[in-house]
């Protein structure tokens, strides 16, 4: 009886094992489409997974991908789009995992203008942001409906999307977020209307992933971030309105009707398998923009992205 109580003694006083630590970069200031990355954080998926996660909100949206490439972050998240370019660049980078498993982004335009299809946009002004992948995309919506690049007119509106629109300094804007400008417009009483890539000539593709540096990367802590983000998206799936308390009260930036709505709209979009890889989806990807002229040659999804459970 002795020993056994000494023996618990002794396994009570060991001190619980370290929690291994990593950096994890957003790609813009925290909003729903975190939402599994916050929620493990508070409900503590993290800390049974063994990890510390500092999670961090960029100066500038174009450094997540940096960040990682250059080892000063463990992982970052980034879009699928700009994956390709960037690693046709040569820069150090690979999809280890997916957030939002659907695409975000839309040619935007007011539902009550006097844009009913794409095709009207022949002669008038459409609004940008990032020059490259979003010019791509809606070069193919065009092709699709008729159209070249030729016909419209081109304007940096910079990420003022949905002003630009609203202002009529623009007729559509691509690259706003179905599930963000959408429910903007909507409570600003100016709704407007999507037409979405996916269904106009672009092969879909993941919106939100994670990258990390191929040749630096820790699988293993990796692959327990990615299975209590996985916990956390089934606890959002299955208690919605829970979650979204959860998520809000982090912050009171966040408690607000766009933030809730968008909550909603972003549920059905997270990616339910995070660490699963959808080669095909990659390859056509890879394959659209070698044929629209942003990248040069096609490289094997290999050099792409990664199913690190497969391994």
């Amino acid at each position: 009886m002795i020993a056994r109580l000494t023996a618990f003694a002794l396994l009570a006083a060991t001190p619980a094992a370290a929690q291994d630590a990593m950096t994890v970069v957003l790609d813009w200031f925290v909003n729903p489409d975190h939402g599994p990355i916050i929620i493990a954080q508070e409900q503590g998926y993290f800390a049974d997974a063994g990890l510390e996660v500092e999670v961090i909100a960029p100066a500038d949206p174009a450094d997540p991908p940096k960040m990682a490439a250059a080892g000063r972050a463990d992982l970052a998240i980034s879009y699928q789009p700009q994956l390709h370019l960037q690693v046709a660049e040569g820069m150090p980078l690979i999809r280890v995992g997916t957030l939002v498993a659907t695409p975000l982004n839309c040619l935007l335009v007011l539902k009550d203008g006097p844009i009913e299809e794409i095709a009207d946009l022949a002669g008038l002004k459409v609004g940008f942001s990032v020059a490259g992948v979003e010019e791509a995309l809606l070069s193919a919506m065009l092709e699709t409906n008729g159209l070249t690049m030729d016909e419209i007119e081109l304007v940096n509106v910079n990420w003022s999307l949905s002003p630009a629109l609203m202002s009529g300094q623009v007729d559509a804007v691509i690259g706003a977020f179905r599930n963000f400008e959408l429910n903007q417009m909507e409570i600003e009483g100016l709704p407007g209307r999507c037409f979405y890539p996916e269904e106009e000539g672009v092969p879909t593709y993941d919106e939100l992933i994670y990258v990390a540096n191929p040749e630096t990367m820790n699988g293993d802590m990796i692959r327990r971030f990615l299975a209590a983000t996985e916990k956390a998206t089934q606890f959002i799936v299955n208690y919605p309105q829970e979650s979204w308390k959860i998520f809000s009260d982090t912050s009171t930036e966040l408690q607000d009707e766009l933030n809730e709505q968008a909550w909603a709209d972003t549920i059905p979009r997270f990616a339910l398998r995070p660490e699963a890889l959808d080669q095909g989806r990659y390859a056509r990807f890879e394959l659209f923009l070698s044929e629209a002229g942003l990248i040069e040659g096609v490289r094997p999804v290999s050099d792409l992205a990664v199913d690190l459970g497969a391994q």
